[in-house]
């Protein structure tokens, strides 16, 4: 999380004095608005709530969150099917977690096996924290906790997990990890030490793990991954990081029983000296992949949207998809080979929007719809965005002084 404090203020002076460039500026008035197309669900959440996470199954959905006690951090997750969510069930809790806007728990199933993480501190330094699994077998009906990820022992950073389903019960999960920048790593002031390295591994519902593989040996400190699968093989994407600090978004795919070599969706060529905290997102349908991400080259920030049709081997060219000075904060589903349903944040005037897109293989792009009012501020985090059974659903945090509360959502694909 190398430059995080420093960056971010940079960050927001640049999107506040930078329009987008070659794009019509919007007005809030030309936007759906929020009642015309989105449906408020009952929430599952209670109290100080935030850092949701959203996982799609065949026919329902899942999510995951946070909620905060004093100095006590609680992680829950719930299942909405039939429009409805079901009982809040308290995974873990503790007094010692990493809790932080961007790098927050992940949540996956598999036939009935699921997977959530939480983030550990493993010493005093600010960064230092590891990545804890809380696994439910299907078969044996009963959770294993607080297993860690990684194995390499140091006290440094790991997080910004990505998982999905892999085999029967199993999972793929893959992280950024931080067991080479030891020694310099707690200043984000310095990568003499080493660079952040994403790494990935097989997890079993029952707490067993194959060893873990290197993926990228230098990559972009504290930028979200993001997976998807083709025909049960994992594809992942993430911002990569140049030796001449080039940070632009890269594939990788388990294609033909072996993991592809990295390779850039597009070259933004956005070259920086720290990260933006701002990772992209991917989705699949079939054979099909959308990618999409933030970038800010040429002072020009912007959410791109690509799509490919061999399994993210080559991708189209990029689409633009805000119209106004936008924080990133992407997320993205298919609802089908040729179209993709892509979120994102974005300021309008004096409000700060989460919006949704129908895109299309063929560059054509819906009406934007303004899914809810929000906060620039870092504690608004990252919307979700997941579909089931030909329905968006939406999760965000709302902000009120120093409390958060939770919101879901849903809307029709027919709508955008």
């Amino acid at each position: 999380m190398r430059f995080l404090n420093i960056f971010f203020f940079l960050f927001i002076s640049i999107i506040g004095f930078v329009s987008c460039k070659n794009e019509k500026e919007i007005t809030l008035s030309e936007t759906k608005q929020t009642n015309e197309t989105v449906t408020p669900l009952a929430n599952p959440t209670f109290g100080n709530t935030a850092l949701p996470r959203l996982f799609a199954a065949s026919d329902h959905l899942f999510m995951s969150w946070v909620e905060k006690r004093d100095t006590l951090s609680v992680l829950y997750y719930s299942s909405l099917k039939n429009g409805k969510w079901a009982k809040p069930f308290e995974v873990n809790s503790g007094e010692d977690w990493f809790i932080n806007w961007a790098d927050f728990p992940v949540i996956a199933e598999n036939n009935g096996a699921i997977l959530i993480s939480y983030l550990q501190k493993s010493a005093n330094g600010k960064y230092t924290y590891d990545i804890k699994l809380n696994l439910f077998s299907a078969e044996t009906q009963t959770w294993k906790k607080n297993i860690i990820l990684h194995n390499d022992g140091t006290a440094s950073e790991h997080g910004f997990v990505a998982v999905v389903p892999n085999g029967k019960s199993s999972f793929y999960a893959i992280w950024l990890d931080g067991r080479n920048t030891t020694g310099g790593h707690d200043s984000h002031k310095s990568h003499d030490a080493g660079a952040m390295t994403l790494r990935g591994r097989l997890v079993h519902a029952d707490g067993t793990m194959q060893p873990d593989v290197a993926l990228d040996a230098r990559v972009c400190d504290c930028c979200q991954t993001a997976m998807t699968t083709i025909n049960d093989a994992p594809v992942l994407v993430y911002r990569d990081r140049s030796a001449d600090e080039i940070r632009d978004i890269s594939l990788i795919g388990l294609f033909d029983d072996s993991f592809s070599a990295s390779k850039t969706v597009h070259a933004d060529n956005w070259k920086l000296p720290g990260c933006p905290v701002n990772g992209p997102a991917i989705a699949s349908y079939e054979n099909n992949i959308a990618v999409a991400w933030f970038t800010a080259a040429n002072d020009n920030p912007r959410v791109q949207l690509a799509f490919s049709t061999d399994k993210g081997k080559t991708f189209g060219a990029p689409i633009q998809i805000n119209s106004s000075e936008t924080l990133g904060r992407v997320a993205v589903a298919m609802v089908s080979k040729t179209t993709a349903i892509i979120s994102w944040m974005e300021t309008i005037g004096e409000e700060t929007l989460i919006q949704a897109m129908r895109v299309s293989l063929d560059g054509t792009k819906g009406f934007p719809v303004t899914i809810s009012k929000t906060s620039f501020e870092r504690s608004s985090g990252f919307p979700q965005l997941a579909v089931v059974e030909n329905k968006i659903y939406a999760a965000w945090t709302m902000v009120e002084g120093d409390k958060s509360t939770i919101k879901t959502a849903s809307f029709s694909v027919e709508a955008l």
